[in-house]
């Protein structure tokens, strides 16, 4: 089980610490809740059934962990919602030039904030699908729902980020530069 546990460890460590800082954004609550799903893991994993990959059912734990963190809080829901400000997410690009770094920052950074217009459940299928590139079978996996709902909400989810984005840049004086959000 050592083995296997650091194997999982050593694989997916910081995509799941990333997936629930973007939940939590807070690098110490992060790294506790890390730590409470390795904890979980540790002493499940004998039932892990293997019916979907281990990525998947890690993701699924975080997001209970996750879930539990904020029901935990008073007034959850709307915690949850002051939580996200992507302005102080950094981008990590092993080679790219300066000036790409900056239009890349400054691209995040919108998509960030305008993430914010987006429901809970929205964020999480963006970040599980776009960030973290699982499938539409392995998100709906994670979440627990149906691939036709993962479909749907990541629609929708796309709809408002553009529809935002758009704004975003007519605000900043770019009307001109085309907004496209797709996958």
């Amino acid at each position: 089980m050592d083995s296997v546990f650091d194997e999982l460890y050593q694989k997916y460590h910081q995509d799941v610490f990333q997936f629930l800082f973007y939940m939590v954004r807070n690098r110490e609550q992060a790294e506790d809740l890390v730590q409470e799903v390795y904890i979980r893991v540790f002493k499940s994993y004998n039932r892990f059934e293997g019916k979907s990959s281990e990525k998947t059912w890690l993701f699924s734990i975080a997001r209970n962990v996750a879930i539990d963190f904020f029901r935990k809080q008073k007034g959850w829901k709307e915690k949850i919602l002051d939580k996200f400000d992507w302005s102080t997410t950094q981008v990590k690009d092993d080679f790219p030039i300066p000036e790409e770094i900056t239009v890349q920052n400054e691209e995040i950074q919108c998509v960030y904030k305008c993430m914010e217009y987006c429901t809970i459940d929205q964020r999480a299928v963006v970040l599980l699908r776009f960030i973290h590139d699982l499938s539409i079978a392995e998100t709906a996996q994670t979440l627990g729902w149906t691939e036709s709902k993962v479909k749907t909400t990541q629609h929708r989810s796309l709809k408002i980020l553009r529809k935002q984005m758009e704004t975003f840049y007519e605000k900043e004086g770019q009307e001109n530069e085309k907004v496209r959000v797709e996958r």
